[in-house]
């Protein structure tokens, strides 16, 4: 009943709830982000007071980027079933939980279940899928703004809590770095549980952007749906190209991001001789470049090719990975990678998504992305592991990133294989 107050009281004043909705979507997202980047951050204390080595706790942590894309598909049936306040109060309760409960760890095995398990399932049980149902239900336009609006709170949380963290990990130890996320994600959490709802309708409202006299849609039972749902919906388009090239590239995706610069960046630094608190700064300044590119690619995605604009983002962030090896790691070097690789980190999923909704339909486009996201995770999780395999092999992560940055310009040549489709492609089963 609180909600329906609201969002009458926003209404007489020319507001609609839909941005109620965006906000506390930003939010969750800005916390979750920063709980699963900022594992990152502790690579080395872990390894200096637990004599666990970088490779071992990389294997870790590559469980979350597991799981986080995992449950992506999964994710959209629980708030099919559940509705997104239950889902998202619960993920949050994860995250929190596994936060806090790591700084009491001992045992290796902890630190599988704390950040691995607990990490990965809370925090993929929202990810960009819960950006992609929020941009599909409660808005006829501006869906490409908005899933970049969302998409660029993950850079934000970053932005806010990674030099933090980075600062009290050097002055008070790794456990009190911990101390803010927690704080923001119950913070969050009662937030959500206040102001979230599951459709427009819920508060007497049309998505916004609606036609003008488009009626309220009536309140309706949840959709039919079980756990052999999402696998339904994977055989449904898995003989569709498209959808293999989305997966495809966004695999890449998650590769050349989540499980590569954000797990191994500050390592990376290390082993130039930077210290991690700048080293935070830099990705700090990434995300600083993201939050204008991602929301900016949003407004792009509703107005252009969305192929092409994937095909630029690939291509950029490849030169840039090809670059950093070369950057000699000084502050002019790294600036400039941060300013072109940050422009385009998370910059490709509102055209992902686009081109999900335009080519599977929109009802469905939450759980096919949920399963292109499978992908993107995936590739982080190799990533994490891979990358710090080669560093042990070879001492150096540069092949890694040679690797990685050669991915990249694959996918920007995978994307134009897809063709344009104003309407989609399959009807829903």
């Amino acid at each position: 009943m609180f909600a329906l107050r609201f969002s009458r009281w926003l209404q007489r004043r020319g507001w609609h709830y839909s941005w109620v909705i965006v906000t506390v979507t930003f939010l969750t997202a800005l916390t979750s982000s920063a709980a699963l980047g900022l594992p990152g951050a502790l690579l080395q204390p872990l390894s200096r007071e637990f004599g666990w080595d970088v490779e071992q706790i990389s294997s870790a942590l590559a469980i979350r980027f597991v799981l986080f894309g995992l449950m992506g598909p999964f994710a959209a049936i629980l708030m099919e079933r559940f509705g997104l306040r239950a889902v998202v109060v619960t993920a949050l309760s994860l995250v929190a939980g596994g936060m806090a409960l790591a700084t009491v760890m001992t045992q290796f095995w902890h630190l599988i279940l704390f950040w691995g398990i607990m990490l990965g399932i809370g925090s993929g049980m929202t990810a960009l899928v819960l950006s992609a149902v929020v941009s599909n239900r409660w808005f006829d336009s501006h869906r490409g703004l908005v899933v970049g609006v969302l998409t660029a709170s993950s850079a934000t949380g970053q932005l806010i809590f990674l030099p933090v963290g980075a600062w009290l990990i050097e002055h008070f130890g790794w456990r009190l770095a911990v101390l803010p996320v927690f704080v923001a994600c119950a913070i969050v959490a009662l937030l959500v549980w206040a102001f979230m709802r599951n459709r427009p309708n819920e508060v007497g409202l049309a998505p916004y952007g609606a036609a003008p006299g488009t009626p309220v849609a009536p309140l309706a039972p949840p959709m039919h749906v079980t756990f052999a749902t999402p696998f339904q919906v994977l055989a449904s388009v898995a003989g569709h190209r498209v959808f293999w090239i989305l997966f495809g590239t966004f695999f890449i995706c998650g590769l050349s991001t989540n499980g590569l610069i954000q797990t191994h960046f500050i390592s990376l630094c290390g082993d130039a001789g930077m210290g991690a608190v700048p080293a935070a700064s830099v990705l700090a300044m990434m995300g600083a470049f993201d939050l204008v590119g991602t929301i900016g690619s949003g407004w792009l995605s509703d107005r252009y090719d969305n192929r092409k604009l994937l095909l630029i983002y690939y291509g950029l962030r490849g030169l840039s990975l090809f670059w950093l090896p070369y950057s000699e790691f000084t502050f002019y070097g790294l600036s400039l990678f941060a300013m072109f690789y940050g422009l385009d980190w998370i910059a490709t999923v509102p055209p992902t998504v686009r081109l999900v909704a335009t080519t599977f339909g929109k009802e469905r486009a939450g759980m096919v992305f949920g399963w292109v996201f499978a992908g993107h995770q995936l590739g982080a999780a190799v990533a994490a592991w891979g990358a710090v395999r080669v560093r042990t092999l070879l001492l150096t992560y540069n092949p890694a990133l040679f690797a990685a940055g050669a991915a990249c310009l694959v996918a920007a040549a995978l994307v134009m294989l897809i063709r344009r489709q104003p309407a989609p492609a399959i009807k829903p089963a």
